[in-house]
């Protein structure tokens, strides 16, 4: 008897529903779906390999670091690797560098001594090595420098655990070559207070809030000059000087009056300044008039005077600014419309926010330690403005708390259709009401959505969802504008699959959105979730992904066509705990020899040579090898970063072995009880595939099978990628469930589009 499992689009689903098969997604799960992902119609692929980039700066068991997205465009994006008190800068799978120092000579010694030419560096610098003459060895190698001598122009070369690199054994050095510098800058964060980092971005300005810390931007001035400055919550308009009242008659009426000027955007008002003298005449007489007059303030284009009636100064009018200055003939003022007032809401300790975020031409932040349920908004139109008119205008600075049962910390702000705060223990929406138009001191209004609360993980944005780790059980959670509710529902993303989730929690997590939209999770023991989103046609699928080694933190920035994942992965190499910035290879590829299916890998591609080098973060590792599309035996890289390989190759991809793992749910059958209870075994199986090679399967996993590789190939080529139905024989195994087994454990590409098994039916 044969069945046909047609898609998988349910992803991995939890034991305790295998016997539920009245759901739709079980027609389309899988009971394990390990190091593959699936696509949103319905294959499954083992996933791309990670490349390595660079071990983090400071690698230690417990110096951890963070990844933090960085996107001014589709053309302009970097990953931020936030450290102990530094950042570094990561794209296109490599690390920022400093205008390159040019290498004069290297010396065939322990340690080897460098001779450059340009800015000094200082002990403790890393440099990416490249086009080395005659001591090839060391290049696309990161060192650092130690034993600096500035008046020599040279430095000791000492690898990244600090040991001297000894060169005595290399080429002898013939010309050429550079050293760039890794760009890093210091930070004010530790690495304690890393994962609880809130960030918002506008332009090249980075905002980022924490409780502990006073609000600051990270401004991206150059590809190599970044800056930190603190937020300052005033005007950035200066205030005019030197008001003076020039009366053009003696009188017995004392009048006071201030000036405040206007930005070149039209949009902010700076503090008002006050004239320095009173006047004192009567307006009141035909002909009496006070002449205002002022010295300018830089970049701004006009200027507003006000004057003083029942302690309150009231508008009277606008100036450019000239000579002969603003003239006053008893205007009387407009008490409606008042300069503005400061406020500095969190600037102070205890004050700090800890969530911000943009909505509606304002800058907004909540949730700090003393008020954790209050938001405040900048003025109208402006990103660090606080002021506040008497009365109140509509463009004034904002400040409302989320009134509620409980204090629950407001933990991010997300803008949608609507602001979105996502507290601790509830998730609030706060509009206008019922007013048309944007949000004001006047209308501002606040509603709970849903009881289920966020963690304190950055959530993630795609198209009308959020999606965001529950406070308590760390659940994955997605709340959106239901029509019919007209407000936010929520809604458990992780019902199907909570064996994923009990017992751990979520620590960091990002969307990328092209080529398959996903939503990537670390889990807290270190394993990478992967959930395949695309809510208009019903695909929630999980998928899980581990490596040798422990996933730590991601982000998602676009590359060329596509979003480009980065992991931090903790790895022990040579008994030494190391830290790699990795990226996630593309999954789409030329040729089966440009295909990359390792972790913390790298790939050569050059003239056909035996001998490959450069693999010095993963000495005394076991890796798996790919060349010219051909499986070469596991090697283990030697103390010099190197493998040799049995034939020359001029594509090679090297790095740590991934073994994904698929088995399907019980098998059901078109008869009473649909075959469960009833013994089973699976005799053959007939699989649809796409371009894979490297098929093994069974009816577990210690009784796996190969797909016969070879069909019509040249002896000494690679085996071809096969497309279309490929049949292999089971070994016979009666059970229950009938599981079918699939394995990738080879650099291969795997995408099965479907099974067919050919099932006997026991009593």
């Amino acid at each position: 008897m044969k069945t046909i499992f047609r898609s998988f689009a349910g992803g991995e689903i939890t034991p305790e529903l295998f016997a539920r098969l009245d759901l739709t997604k079980f027609q389309t799960g899988l009971a394990k779906c390990l190091n593959f992902e699936v696509r949103p119609h319905g294959p499954i692929v083992n996933r791309a390999g990670l490349q390595y980039v660079i071990e983090t700066a400071e690698p230690g068991p417990t110096k951890t670091s963070v990844l933090i997205p960085f996107i001014f465009s589709t053309t302009q994006a970097f990953v931020l690797e936030f450290g102990d008190f530094y950042v570094r800068f990561h794209a296109l799978g490599g690390t920022v560098l400093e205008t390159p120092l040019t290498i004069t000579g290297i010396s065939q010694a322990n340690p080897g001594v460098l001779t450059y030419t340009g800015l000094d560096p200082a002990n403790g610098d890393w440099f990416f090595l490249s086009g080395i003459g005659g001591m090839t060895e060391l290049n696309s190698r990161y060192v650092i420098a130690a034993n600096v001598n500035a008046g020599a122009n040279t430095f000791e070369l000492t690898d990244l655990n600090g040991s001297a690199i000894n060169t005595t054994t290399f080429g002898v050095y013939s010309a050429g070559g550079t050293a760039g510098r890794v760009y890093e800058i210091a930070s004010p964060y530790a690495t304690a207070d890393l994962q609880n980092l809130e960030i918002t971005q506008s332009s090249d300005v980075l905002t980022i809030t924490h409780v502990g810390y006073q609000t600051r931007e990270l401004k991206r001035l150059g590809a190599t000059n970044w800056v930190f400055s603190t937020v300052t919550v005033a005007p950035t308009q200066a205030a005019p000087t030197a008001v003076i009242i020039t009366p053009n008659a003696a009188g017995g009426t004392s009048y006071s009056y201030a000036v405040t000027a206007l930005a070149t955007d039209g949009q902010e008002e700076s503090l008002k300044a006050t004239a320095t003298n009173a006047a004192c005449q009567v307006l009141t007489t035909a002909g009496a008039f006070n002449t205002i007059t002022w010295t300018n303030a830089a970049s701004a284009i006009r200027y507003n005077v006000y004057r003083k009636e029942n302690g309150i100064f009231g508008y009277v009018g606008q100036h450019d600014g000239g000579t002969p200055g603003f003239k006053d003939q008893n205007i009387t003022p407009d008490l409606s419309k008042t300069p503005p007032e400061t406020d500095d809401p969190i600037s102070t300790a205890g004050n700090f926010p800890g969530a911000v975020g943009y909505f509606q031409g304002r800058r907004w932040f909540a949730g700090s330690t003393n008020k954790p349920q209050n938001v405040w908004a900048t003025r109208s139109g402006t990103e660090s403005n606080m002021t506040y008119s008497i009365p109140t205008r509509d463009s004034d600075a904002i400040t409302a708390r989320l009134t509620s049962r409980q204090a629950n910390t407001i933990r991010h702000l997300v803008p949608l259709g609507d602001l979105l705060a996502l507290t601790s223990g509830a998730e609030w929406l706060i509009n206008a009401g019922g007013a048309v138009g944007p949000i004001t001191p006047g209308n501002i209004d606040y509603r709970v959505q849903g009881g289920s609360g966020s963690s304190q993980v950055r959530p993630a944005i795609t198209n009308n969802a959020v999606l965001y780790a529950q406070d308590r059980g760390a659940r994955i959670r997605e709340i959106q504008f239901s029509w019919e509710q007209q407000g936010y529902k929520t809604a458990d993303l992780s019902l199907m699959a909570p064996h994923l989730f009990d017992g751990f929690t979520v620590v960091s997590m990002t969307f990328v959105r092209s080529p398959n939209p996903t939503l990537w999770c670390v889990r807290s023991d270190g394993v990478l979730l992967g959930l395949t989103y695309v809510p208009e046609h019903e695909v929630v699928a999980w998928h899980q992904h581990n490596t040798d080694g422990f996933f730590e933190s991601v982000a998602a920035i676009p590359e060329g066509n596509e979003d480009v994942l980065y992991a931090i992965v903790r790895r022990v190499v040579g008994g030494n705990t190391k830290r790699f910035v990795e990226q996630m290879h593309t999954r789409k590829f030329a040729t089966l020899a440009d295909s990359f299916i390792v972790d913390a890998g790298l790939f050569y591609n050059g003239a056909p040579a035996t001998n490959l080098g450069g693999f010095w973060h993963l000495i005394g590792k076991t890796v798996s090898i790919l060349a010219d599309g051909a499986v070469h035996p596991q090697q283990v890289v030697n103390a010099d970063g190197e493998i040799t390989l049995t034939e020359a190759a001029s594509k090679v991809t090297v790095g740590l072995k991934i073994i994904a793992d698929a088995q399907t749910l019980p098998l059901v059958q078109e008869i009473q009880a649909f075959g469960q209870g009833t013994l089973q075994n699976v005799n053959k199986l007939y699989l649809r595939v796409n371009e894979s090679s490297g098929i093994f399967a069974g009816p577990s996993f210690t009784k796996l099978r190969e797909v016969k590789p070879r069909t019509t190939e040249p002896y000494g080529s690679p085996p071809s990628l096969k497309s279309g139905i490929v049949f292999l024989n089971f070994e016979p195994t009666w059970s229950y469930d009938a599981p079918i087994c699939i394995r990738q454990s080879d650099p291969l590409p795997l995408t099965i589009s479907g099974l067919i098994p050919d099932t006997a039916m026991g009593g």
